[in-house]
């Protein structure tokens, strides 16, 4: 079937794949008039098949909302390497921290029921809530769970869950006390996860029921939002897109492209990246979010007031000169609303948000002033996803030409250089000051857990207790550090450092090693101190 008129760009991508049109775009009745926006299917089928083979990505799926009377979706190759199932308008893709904006819309259905208030202190409805600083605890709103302004570090905490662990989202509660601040409180932005678990947890304590149960009787199923689910575990169909990602022996994101397993999906992680849904699915979503509230078959889903209160500003995140030859969409302001970037693109306001999880990365954005939405799906982990949303948008708005697949090439020849600088081939000089056997013992982190550091021959290893799959080798690595090798498709690989003084080890400190390692990979936060066997016992590790 061949596209070629623009009139009906909306119903041949949908009719070309995924049940036809009917079933693509149910909920769509009151779709708003088009914003006058005109473009032409065959060069956003160009845009991602160029994208598509200059960085081997197995399959995409792309939504546009907006540009005519019904919304263009189309999926784009296949859902896993090696295996001919095509993607298609109804295959789930996780779209990871996308569900925040979930998370802050079943808030605001709550404060709509005036069952809370966004600047309600958090203790008011988990009372066991503690920051470090009492000051913050009395003062943490449920706002301020939302926001990135707590204090915390980059990606604090997300070791807790990430890879999959035996922590509850119970747990969060415990370990928040011991995370400590890198700047004051609604001091500056850091962008975290273990908050929004908190969130979830807050709307399982008013709500009375459990944050996946609420999503989706109160939001995906009055929305219509049929193909998603709060969690990849209610996954009930096999047409969910594969995970891949570029893997070698020396670190994760250079080398060949392959299969990689789910992690880090765990229901405590849920409210801040659990849910699975498709481009048609996302479409119903966005085209609510524009709409504020008002959902496609007409039911209010939350307020206008609260509508406004998820797109207003609360943290800056980025404040720059705007627009240059070095970054053609540069904002001049950007900052964090309730699960949402705002910031200003080619002079629209723009709302957006992105998600990454292990194997696949997603891409959303709202214009609301020209009502207009783009959605991008990736079944794998690199950044190409935003580029092509970025391509896709200055199509839509006629904007100056600005080759993103050739800026997006750049940026992946800079990553593999600065593997290549980071000299991971090799270890770097120095060995172990002790005898092996001085390293052997447990060690325990107050917010994460324990590991064991064991001796098998000749041979360290070590075992994150909580974390099942960090088991690995130690090798040396420098004066008294060693690196772990993990397999490949478990996670980034940690410097385990050992700080001995006078001929015993006092604690253990961490940090990835990779340079391209996500900021979830949080070693660095970890705090290892030696837990002294009880009198008359043996320590052995296991």
């Amino acid at each position: 079937m061949k596209q070629s008129q623009v009139n009906r760009r909306g119903l041949m991508a949908a009719g070309l794949l995924g049940g036809g049109w009917a079933a693509a775009t149910t909920g769509f009745a009151q779709s708003p008039p088009s914003s006058g926006v005109q473009f032409e299917p065959a060069i956003i089928d160009a845009l991602v098949a160029r994208f598509m083979a200059a960085f081997e990505i197995p399959g995409m799926a792309v939504g546009i909302l907006g540009a005519g009377p019904t919304p263009y979706l189309k999926g784009y190759g296949v859902r896993t390497l090696g295996k001919p199932d095509p993607v298609d308008v109804h295959t789930r893709f996780a779209i990871a921290s996308n569900s925040k904006a979930f998370s802050a819309a079943a808030l605001a259905l709550l404060v709509d029921e005036h069952k809370l208030a966004w600047d309600d202190p958090v203790v008011r409805y988990l009372p066991t809530f503690r920051m470090r600083d009492p000051a913050v605890t009395r003062m943490m709103t449920i706002r301020d769970l939302l926001v990135h302004r707590s204090g915390l570090s980059l990606g604090a905490g997300d070791l807790l869950y990430f890879p999959d662990t035996t922590h509850s989202a119970a747990d969060a509660l415990k370990a928040l006390p011991y995370l400590k601040s890198t700047q004051p409180f609604r001091g500056g932005y850091a962008y975290d996860n273990i908050l929004y678990t908190v969130a979830g947890l807050v709307v399982e304590r008013v709500s009375g029921m459990s944050w996946r149960r609420f999503v989706q009787s109160r939001l995906l199923a009055p929305i219509g939002m049929d193909d998603a689910t709060p969690a990849l575990a209610l996954l009930r169909t096999d047409n969910v897109a594969g995970r891949h990602g570029r893997r070698s022996a020396t670190a994760a994101g250079v080398g060949p492209m392959t299969v990689v397993e789910a992690i880090g999906e765990q229901q405590a992680m849920e409210p801040a990246g659990g849910l699975q849904a498709s481009i048609t699915d996302i479409m119903l979503w966005l085209r609510t979010q524009i709409a504020q509230g008002l959902a496609p078959n007409g039911r209010q889903i939350w307020s206008q007031a609260q509508a406004e209160q998820m797109w207003t500003p609360q943290t800056i995140t980025l404040s720059a000169e705007g627009q240059s030859p070095a970054h053609p969409t540069g904002p001049v302001l950007q900052a964090y609303a309730l699960g949402w970037f705002v910031q200003d693109y080619r002079g629209q306001r723009m709302i957006w948000h992105s998600g990454g999880l292990v194997g696949q990365v997603t891409q959303t954005a709202i214009l609301p002033e020209r009502g207009l939405a783009v959605a991008v799906f990736s079944n794998v982990e690199d950044g190409s996803s935003v580029s092509l949303r970025n391509a896709i948008l200055d199509e839509l708005l006629g904007a100056p030409k600005v080759d993103w697949l050739e800026r997006r090439q750049k940026a992946f020849a800079q990553s593999a250089e600065m593997v290549a600088a980071a000299g991971l081939d090799k270890p770097p000089p120095g060995a172990p000051s002790l005898p092996l056997t001085g390293y052997v013992g447990r060690y325990r982190d107050p917010w994460y857990g324990d590991i064991v550091v064991g001796l098998e021959g000749s041979t360290l290893t070590i075992a994150f207790q909580p974390t099942p799959s960090f088991k690995s080798r130690l090798e040396p690595w420098g004066k008294d550090s060693f690196r772990t090798r993990f397999p490949a498709t478990v996670g980034e690989d940690a410097l385990v450092t050992f700080v001995v003084e006078r001929g015993t080890v006092k604690r253990i400190a961490m940090k990835a090693l990779s340079p391209l390692a996500d900021f979830s990979y949080d070693f660095q936060d970890l705090d290892f101190r030696p837990v002294r066997p009880q009198p008359g016992r043996r320590q052995r590790p296991r």
